[in-house]
């Protein structure tokens, strides 16, 4: 009997491993998983795809902004600063010797600014066509297979869905049209409606949303706070991040006080939650929901 050559016997066993589970384990054949104790998230998407994940950043851009605008989940305490989203300090990230870089796509540093640092990974959460939900779900598995967490993922997947069902059973049954904005300074908000993270939510739970005019890319729209005057009244939901003083001086003026949704609106408070985030922030925003809107909490 004659026996295979040493070529043969190798190409069957690679044609083997091509159709089998055992490729991914094989560690001549598949990529080599990145250190999960080394790697940074340059923008703040996908800060939370590996806080989701269970994977605590080693680096993340702007953590003081993070903490002010985003909070919750929260950062460990040791994670590095690595400088600005848009601008990451690249000799920082050189001496950080990352495993694995994470972008937002079409936001900050291209991966040819970074190759020479780390091997990188964008991700796009926003395409102005697909809900936010759905592609941050995507990134998110997208993630979790690059890592080697797949199981990670299936986990926090399933406990977003039960969120979604459990807050959509603890809003009350009269619905009202709700608007989110935050201010920025005194003469304009930031109002989020059509294709925003925060309305992909609502719209899921059967909630109305009160802005009728235009929205970004990123479903959201920087307005004079005079445009308010279209919005009829309906239960606002008011982002806060740390400007208390900005809000008290506009709501006394007596142009805020002539919109009707200042003066026949519900106008409730909301702690900082990243509405450009992915499922992390929504289920934040979930939770906080119910107690909003006046229903059982």
């Amino acid at each position: 009997m004659k026996c295979d050559q040493p070529d043969t016997t190798r190409r069957r066993l690679l044609q083997a491993l091509a159709l089998s589970p055992l490729l991914a384990a094989w560690p001549s054949l598949a990529a080599a998983r990145p250190d999960l104790a080394r790697i940074v998230a340059l923008e703040w998407a996908p800060t939370e795809l590996l806080l989701a994940l269970g994977v605590p950043p080693l680096g993340v851009a702007d953590t003081y902004n993070y903490r002010l605008w985003v909070k919750e989940p929260a950062l460990p305490p040791e994670v590095v600063d690595v400088g600005s989203r848009i601008e990451p300090n690249l000799e920082l990230l050189q001496q950080l010797r990352p495993s694995l870089l994470l972008l937002s796509a079409g936001y900050g540093p291209s991966p040819d600014a970074l190759q020479r640092i780390a091997p990188s990974m964008g991700f796009a959460f926003y395409d102005g066509k697909q809900p936010p939900l759905l592609l941050a779900r995507r990134a998110l598995q997208q993630l979790a297979e690059r890592l080697d967490l797949r199981p990670a993922a299936g986990r926090h997947l399933a406990e977003f869905d039960a969120l979604m069902a459990q807050t959509r059973a603890q809003l009350p049954a009269a619905r009202r049209p709700v608007l989110l904005f935050s201010f920025l300074d005194a003469r304009h908000v930031l109002v989020f409606g059509k294709g925003s993270l925060f309305m992909n939510v609502l719209d899921e739970l059967g909630v109305p949303n009160a802005w009728p005019g235009d929205t970004n890319f990123w479903g959201s729209a920087i307005v004079g706070i005079e445009q308010l005057s279209a919005v009829k009244p309906a239960h606002a939901l008011c982002f806060d991040h740390g400007d208390r003083r900005l809000r008290d001086e506009i709501t006394a003026t007596p142009l805020w006080q002539s919109l009707p949704l200042a003066r026949d609106g519900v106008i409730t408070d909301l702690p900082a939650t990243w509405f450009y985030g992915t499922t992390l922030s929504a289920m934040r925003f979930c939770r906080l929901l119910p107690h909003a809107l006046g229903g059982r909490s």
